[in-house]
């Protein structure tokens, strides 16, 4: 057995949403793993990069002239960009999932053969599959003017835009993954608990300590950047050559003992609110 096992020295890697938080992380631990790590966000990125490109994803103008100023062939695609549910919905819904679709739809005819894609969902987002025909319909809508007005149009009933955005993040996912793989591109993503990052003040705006606490129990704890940034340079490795269409958790086996039953929310948030 090769042991590189990772497989990302020489590869060419592009990592939007690098300027801190997970995806600093991720670029931060790429470089170190010999891969030549290309950046975009809406602020200059700390780690030492190949390349540094700015692009605000509510633009899909901006999205298409970063990937022509990267340009290249591409291994492996990074999505770790994110607003929480402080900004405009219509922003939330873009930048989460308009611009991160339209930026790798972008790179797919550039990427090698073997290559992958990784995107950053949430737990949020673990509702997707009871919501199908109303994520479906929006996922239909390319252009980002007329997709911003559907939800606008609609944003009563659709609830929390964050977790709107998270559903769709995983349902394009999966959807995804059988007319990729035919191409030999994988596409994965990952479903975080809260993390322990600047963003995380933000949420606690919304969702109030008592259910941040209940979400970080198992450990004790929020996870940490670097444990979230590991998760997905596995799923984008070689090692992970046979995976695609996954939406995993990275939870500390939250998500799986609240399908299970084995865990209450409501008794969680209720214990958080006591403590």
């Amino acid at each position: 057995m090769a042991t590189d096992i990772l497989g990302y020295k020489g590869k060419r890697v592009v990592v939007m949403g690098c300027f801190s938080g997970t995806g600093e992380a991720a670029a931060r631990a790429l470089v170190d793993l010999g891969a030549e790590v290309h950046g975009a966000d809406v602020k200059p990125s700390p780690v030492d990069l190949a390349s540094f490109t700015e692009i605000d994803l509510k633009s899909p103008e901006a999205i298409a002239a970063g990937i022509a100023s990267i340009g290249g062939k591409v291994d492996a695609v990074f999505n770790v960009s994110g607003l929480p549910q402080t900004f405009p919905g219509e922003d939330v819904v873009t930048v989460n999932f308009l611009g991160i679709r339209a930026w790798t739809e972008g790179w797919i005819p550039n990427l090698n053969p073997g290559a992958s894609i990784v995107s950053v969902s949430s737990l949020a987002g673990m509702g997707y599959l009871a919501r199908q025909p109303l994520l479906r319909e929006f996922m239909g809508i390319t252009d980002f003017a007329k997709a911003r007005q559907w939800y606008t149009d609609r944003a009563d009933e659709l609830g929390d835009p964050y977790t709107l955005s998270k559903e769709l993040i995983n349902t394009w996912t999966q959807i995804s993954a059988p007319a990729l793989i035919a191409r030999d591109i994988r596409i994965n993503c990952t479903m975080p608990s809260p993390i322990d990052t600047p963003m995380l003040g933000e949420f606690r705006k919304i969702a109030g300590d008592a259910v941040l606490g209940a979400f970080a129990k198992a450990k004790g704890r929020y996870s940490t950047p670097e444990e979230q940034a590991l998760p997905l340079i596995l799923l984008n490795s070689d090692a992970a050559r046979f995976i695609s269409g996954v939406c995993l958790p990275v939870d500390a086996g939250l998500a799986g003992g609240l399908a299970t039953g084995v865990l209450n929310i409501q008794q969680m948030i209720a214990e958080a609110s006591a403590a």
